[in-house]
């Protein structure tokens, strides 16, 4: 589209779970739900709109070693991009993407810093690596660095245990939990076994990742205290695979790993029922490939959101959470046009006739 044209979405335009329009404009890059009135140069296109796609956990500049390249970062972002993906929350990583922001073809990205992991606790070249005394001053650091989160490794396994193990102790998480929301921050952590749970939820965690050790014990607190979980189902596929990889030199932790898989979608399902938000995100840039979120939705379904549901955990939900705006007034004009209605199936969403970014089509 050239510089002062129209755009015109016409079908229906899933405003909210609630709100559907049947048309919305796009004028100077925001959206406008009355016809501008001089628009000389239109362009039409009609289709089921929702809200750009949020990956609430994407590591954009990592792979499997670490940092990458800016054109390594650029490809992830782009491949994010072209499957709707147009805000992510960064959950970690070690790379500078801030040259990103500047940049009006790729999505925005709010980051989380840098890991915070427990010294040789976690994959090498991702995190800073320290012990629980140095915990609060790292947490403060990577607040003011971040855009209002901070990432922890809550458990990994332990070595001389043979297991999954909680990495902080109780005391070091409540002074570096504290720490975070002093300088405004939020605070979530990767965590995979039950046993980390009860000493972030007394620190005053605000998100868990993954979260495939909530019991049936830790499941009310959690949704009493609005504790969100982001589930990464598509990431726990691989655990099985991770655990036949492990299982000579760990065989409980592997145990363990398959016990956590095979439970995954009554995990996640019960946390729903229960009330304890969901949101979507696929853990894209270490092993996990970018342009996912299709497939997380799908996943979120077969644990038993709805299709609204799901969908909303991945767009107007999601955007609600991180504070940013969906398809409202004058907000920024970042969408995505289906052909087919993603209500009804929302396998659609791996398929977009249109991705919208800061007004102007692209990919």
């Amino acid at each position: 589209m050239s510089d002062g044209a129209v755009l015109h979405v016409r079908g229906r335009v899933l405003v909210g779970p609630q709100d559907v329009r049947d048309e919305l404009w796009v004028v100077d890059g925001r959206v406008s739900f009355s016809r501008p009135l001089t628009a000389a140069d239109v362009r039409t296109v009609t289709g089921w709109v929702l809200p750009g796609l949020v990956d609430a956990h994407c590591h954009v500049g990592l792979d499997t070693h670490g940092a990458v390249d800016a054109e390594t970062s650029e490809k992830q972002a782009l491949t994010d991009r072209d499957t709707g993906t147009l805000l992510i929350r960064d959950a970690g990583s070690a790379a500078d993407t801030r040259w990103i922001d500047d940049r009006e073809d790729l999505p925005r990205i709010i980051r989380a810093g840098r890991h915070i992991a427990r010294t040789r606790r976690y994959i090498r070249n991702y995190a800073h690596e320290i012990e629980p005394g140095d915990l609060a001053a790292y947490v403060r650091a990577e607040a003011r660095r971040g855009d209002g989160w901070v990432k922890l490794v809550g458990d990994w396994i332990d070595r001389e245990r043979g297991d999954l193990a909680a990495c902080w102790p109780g005391d070091a998480l409540a002074e570096a939990i504290a720490a975070a929301h002093e300088e405004g921050a939020r605070v979530t952590a990767h965590c995979f076994s039950a046993e980390s749970l009860p000493d972030l939820l007394a620190a005053g965690i605000d998100c868990v990742e993954h979260a495939t050790g909530l019991t049936e014990e830790l499941i009310p607190v959690f949704a009493e205290r609005g504790v969100a979980i982001v589930p990464t189902l598509v990431n726990i596929a691989t655990f099985p695979g991770l655990a036949a990889g492990g299982e000579a030199r760990f065989p409980a932790w592997a145990a363990h790993m398959r016990r956590l898989h095979e439970r995954r979608y009554d995990t996640v399902g019960a946390a729903h029922d229960a009330g304890i938000p969901v949101f979507v995100g696929t853990d894209a840039g270490g092993s996990i490939a970018h342009g996912l979120v299709a497939d997380e939705v799908a996943e979120l379904v077969k644990a038993g959101l709805s299709p609204a549901e799901a969908l909303s955990a991945a767009s107007w939900g999601a955007r609600e959470w991180l504070g940013r705006p969906a398809l409202e007034e004058g907000a920024p004009a970042d969408f995505v046009v289906y052909g087919e209605d993603p209500r009804a199936d929302v396998r659609v969403l791996a398929d977009p006739r249109l991705v919208v970014l800061r007004g102007r089509p692209v990919g």
